[in-house]
């Protein structure tokens, strides 16, 4: 198995105020004979500026009323069910599929992986899954290295597929290739012949557009690499993320490179910051 891959003005109602006020100081005074200048101004509740609008300026509750502001405020964009802010912020605006894999604690080794697709008002809902899934044997780090035994936590583009048997019907690049052959046990001693069957390369510490068997690492070798989504063999890994065989073959069907697909990952708490 390889080694692992991670937001108005208020003028009426100022002049609203101002024109109230100089009112009830008049009160108090005689009343001045009329004159065709004071018959032709306009009534100190209707003050508002040349031109405005009866109202301009003014709250929906009146005249000397706060201004409602409501109106104006931003709208959050709609966030990926479970995903903080922090996180959907990483997500590229660009992208219209997410498969969100999330673990109950930073030690757990198993996991819950859902898909989801943003519709065209901007809501996130539920394409495929809830499915159940492995990540690493100790769990998930934030700063992940070679041999560490955890998977890395973050977002991530879904860029390549590949395996030892052929395409079934990926839109993502799908390399066939028999050097995707494993053998041997895993860490709780389960055979690992046929996890390679299908993958697709999480873009931790790779190139994009290349080969999941691509060995360039960007980071250095040192930080891992080869973490992938892989057939599951029954237990943890070191650092991929499983699937069983038929909803890793919908999910590479589903995958569209249209999309700017991402994989989230990692475990509840982290996630939802």
């Amino acid at each position: 198995m390889p080694v692992p891959k991670g937001a108005t003005a208020l003028l009426g109602a100022g002049t609203l105020c101002a024109a109230l006020l100089l009112s009830a100081c008049a009160s108090t005074a005689p009343p001045a004979p009329a004159t065709p200048a004071a018959a032709s101004t306009p009534p100190a509740s209707d003050a508002r500026p040349a031109g405005a609008a009866p109202g301009a300026g003014q709250g929906a509750g009146g005249p000397g009323e706060p201004a409602n502001t409501l109106a104006s405020a931003p709208v959050p964009a709609p966030r990926i069910p479970g995903i903080g802010p922090a996180t959907q912020a990483l997500v590229p605006d660009g992208t219209g599929q997410a498969l969100v894999v999330t673990g109950s604690t930073a030690d757990d080794s198993t996991s819950t992986a859902t898909l989801y697709e943003k519709a065209p008002g901007g809501r996130w809902t539920a394409a495929a899954g809830p499915w159940p899934t492995h990540n690493a044997l100790r769990g998930w780090t934030a700063d992940h290295t070679a041999g560490d035994l955890r998977t890395p936590i973050g977002v991530f583009r879904l860029d390549d597929a590949g395996g030892r048997l052929p395409d079934p019907g990926s839109r993502l690049p799908y390399d066939q290739d028999p050097e995707f052959a494993i053998s041997g046990t895993g860490l709780s001693g389960e055979p690992l012949e046929g996890s390679f069957d299908h993958v697709i390369a999480i873009d931790y510490n790779r190139v994009p557009g290349r080969s999941p068997l691509d060995k360039e690492r960007p980071l250095g070798a040192e930080k891992g690499g080869g973490v992938w989504i892989h057939v599951d063999h029954g237990g943890p890994t070191q650092a991929c993320i499983t699937l069983e065989r038929e909803p890793l073959r919908r999910l590479i069907r589903a995958l569209d490179p249209a999309e700017e697909p991402v994989i989230v990952m990692g475990p509840a708490s982290d996630l939802a910051g």
